[in-house]
């Protein structure tokens, strides 16, 4: 197993699924950053930069079907050894997606083949819980084990509440409490993120991911700017996705801030997050129980109770509706896909009838 790619996550499933790819004239490589339609990648020879093949381009239908930071993909690479073309993506074992940015409904692959996810939250005027469920959703959808981590415990006088109140929503997740300005807390992350482990940073701007990713590197590697003292933001410091190797091994993928988290995928990752309102709903009455005015409720029983927090229960239903209307935008998606296709078909359909009325076939 060559010596880069083992320190970049090559290991004996990668070279399965290699082999099972069949890609002739290739070779393995990683995503390491994707720029504008390029992407810097590492192979067994060293840095190379790779663009599409025109195959695979035409091939893609959304940009699920792209490369993503943290893919392995076939790459042909040229004489000099310097350029390639990106022939394929390897399956992925898992990948963090969010909707796209603005009104299309259109999925966005944050990172690719990560282990871990860390949800970053900054202890000032950053945190906010009902956000941290959002994350979760997100993290249990992409298949990474989640770990959170509540930055910057120097601003917080008192921790004791928000560790209460985490506990009351993450359920078992790993929580990291760290102040990236002082270096405490480093050897938690790193106990998540050893050798052959992928781990991905996960939050708002200006909640000091990559404060912590120099720190865990020893180095500075990542852009740092003051935030706003009044609610704690700045403007991202990280403009682009990149795959960062960690000298005693692992490696580490910074994403430019987060501030619209809009859900993409099904059902499961908000059953995950919310499994305390799922086990509930079991109890209630009737099975289609939404939660309202039926009697034995379970759901409002706890409620009414205050064994569940109302604003939680809110958060649920919120995210549940997203999902709902992600759904039928995508159905809507599809349907439009399929009428265009039935338009094409029938144009070319009649340009034929007209071609063989004209010339007598």
């Amino acid at each position: 197993m060559n010596g880069l790619l083992h320190d970049f996550g090559w290991n004996e499933y990668w070279q399965e699924q290699w082999d099972a790819l069949a890609a002739v004239e290739c070779h393995p490589a990683r995503v390491t950053r994707e720029d504008r339609g390029q992407y810097q990648l590492v192979c067994a020879a060293g840095d190379v930069t790779g663009e599409l093949s025109g195959k695979m381009r035409n091939a893609a239908r959304s940009r699920s079907d792209l490369p993503a930071v943290g893919d392995w993909v076939a790459v042909r690479v040229s004489d000099a050894g310097q350029l390639g073309l990106v022939e394929a993506i390897l399956p992925r074992t898992s990948a963090f997606v969010r909707k796209a940015p603005g009104g299309r409904t259109e999925e966005q692959i944050v990172a690719a083949n990560v282990d871990v996810v860390f949800l970053v939250m900054g202890l000032d005027h950053d945190y906010n819980v009902r956000r941290l469920e959002r994350y979760l959703t997100l993290a249990w959808d992409s298949g990474a084990a989640p770990v959170i981590v509540l930055n910057k415990a120097d601003l917080c006088e008192d921790l004791e509440p928000c560790r209460q109140e985490i506990d009351g929503v993450a359920f078992g997740v790993p929580v990291c409490v760290t102040s990236a300005a002082d270096g405490v807390g480093l050897e938690d992350l790193r106990a998540h993120a050893g050798p052959g482990i992928t781990a991905g940073f996960v939050g708002s701007s200006g909640v000091g991911k990559s404060t912590l990713i120099n720190a865990l590197l020893g180095e500075v590697r990542q852009t740092i700017r003051a935030v706003r003292e009044d609610d704690s933001r700045g403007r991202h410091t990280t403009t682009r996705r990149e795959l960062l190797p960690l000298a005693g091994g692992g490696l580490l993928i910074d994403t430019p801030g987060m501030r619209e988290i809009q859900l993409w995928g099904d059902e499961s990752g908000v059953q995950q997050t919310f499994r305390d309102i799922e086990a509930l709903a079991v109890r209630c009455r009737f099975h289609d129980c939404q939660h309202g005015a039926e009697p034995g409720c379970a759901v409002r029983a706890a409620l009414d109770t205050g064994e569940l927090d109302t604003g939680r229960f809110q958060s649920y239903q919120k995210l549940q509706r997203e999902l709902r209307y992600l759904a039928m935008r995508q159905d809507e998606g599809a349907r439009s896909v399929e009428r265009k296709r039935w338009r094409l078909i029938h144009k070319e359909a009649r340009r034929l009838r007209k071609w063989e009325e004209k010339h007598g076939r």
